[in-house]
């Protein structure tokens, strides 16, 4: 645990950026200069020579905006281009400019869901969150630590994610809880927002009996809705389960669909909310079917701190002999992440 959370602050310490002349219009005629970091769900970041903190500001402000360098853009139609923006004088609108097959047109900014820069440092694309909780009583000398780590990297056509989770209770005349979660993940972006989703999961937890579970999964999926104010987005394909129980030598193996969806609301302010739900049916195993569900609900707070209150649930009616059918666990953090 302790390398983690030095990991991470070095990931603060180290993290380079190199100042550029992007320009944003706002609708009420003022001009900000300095360099575009990312537009993502309905918000704007911009780096100023004149601001000790990054400007953050609803899209839905920007007039015009214009920049020299070459950034990913997404529409709302799902078309995937790496292109230039350059200021017009129509209002709500810019020109891109292909920059594969050097194509110009004019879009509505309302049409434009993502902006990040492709001529960037390694730190520079990638973000990074860390937040923890801890719970302490007297009653029963209850101890409980919980501590969550996220990692993503964006490409051209591509983006990569890394994510743990660790929870640890002791209390008086019970036995230890300890629970682990991680996750590395690859989606390699298609045209009309298609996606090829790629991962490796793992979960350890006492509660189920559950020495180490590694899922492998591939699929092909689909976002059904993506704008400056939601994304929802669903997959499918196929998931290797490999799990070993506690007291338990041989391993667990078989091969499963999964059925997955991912809804995410961020324009409500400075609240965001994001739920995951995946249903794997098992085809090795007679009628055994587990359920992965997550709710996020977090609070942006000044200087890149926030408030996360968390929901997972995992069930499996053919668990272990002996061990429950499903495991929950609600959490309240605090954190900071890295723009």
């Amino acid at each position: 645990m302790k390398k983690i959370i030095l990991l991470f602050f070095l990931l603060f310490f180290f993290k380079a950026s190199a100042q550029t002349c992007d320009t944003l219009v706002l609708k009420n005629n003022d001009i900000l200069v300095g360099e575009i970091k990312i537009m993502n769900k309905g918000v704007v970041q911009i780096e100023t020579d004149y601001s000790k903190d990054d400007f953050k500001l609803e899209w839905k402000y920007v007039k015009n905006i214009g920049s020299e360098r070459v950034h990913i853009i997404n529409l709302t139609n799902g078309v995937l281009l790496n292109g230039i923006i350059s200021k017009i004088k129509a209002p709500n609108k810019c020109e891109i400019t292909n920059v594969e097959t050097q194509t110009k047109s004019i879009v509505d900014l309302t049409d434009i869901v993502y902006i990040k820069p492709v001529d960037e440092s390694f730190w520079d694309r990638l973000d990074a969150s860390f937040d923890v909780g801890i719970k302490l009583t007297k009653a029963q000398n209850l101890q409980q630590l919980t501590a969550n780590v996220n990692l993503g990297y964006t490409a051209k056509r591509w983006y990569g994610t890394a994510m743990y989770k660790h929870l640890q209770s002791t209390q008086d005349e019970s036995d230890p809880i300890r629970r682990i979660d991680s996750e590395l993940s690859y989606v390699h972006l298609l045209p009309k927002d298609y996606f090829i989703p790629l991962s490796v999961t793992t979960l350890s937890n006492t509660e189920q009996d559950i020495k180490l579970r590694v899922i492998s999964k591939a699929g092909y999926g689909k976002y059904l809705m993506h704008s400056n104010k939601k994304y929802w987005g669903v997959a499918s394909g196929l998931s290797f389960n490999h799990e070993r129980y506690t007291e338990t030598e041989e391993a667990n193996k078989s091969l499963e669909l999964f059925l997955g969806t991912d809804f995410n609301l961020y324009d409500i302010g400075d609240f965001s909310i994001q739920t995951k739900a995946t249903v794997f049916p098992s085809i090795t195993e007679s009628k055994r079917v587990r359920t992965d569900f997550s709710l996020d609900t977090k609070y942006d707070l000044p200087l890149d701190f926030f408030i996360k209150l968390s929901f997972v649930y995992n069930y499996d009616n053919k668990p272990k002999p002996g061990s429950p059918k499903d495991d929950y666990v609600f959490q309240t953090t605090f954190g900071w992440k890295l723009d």
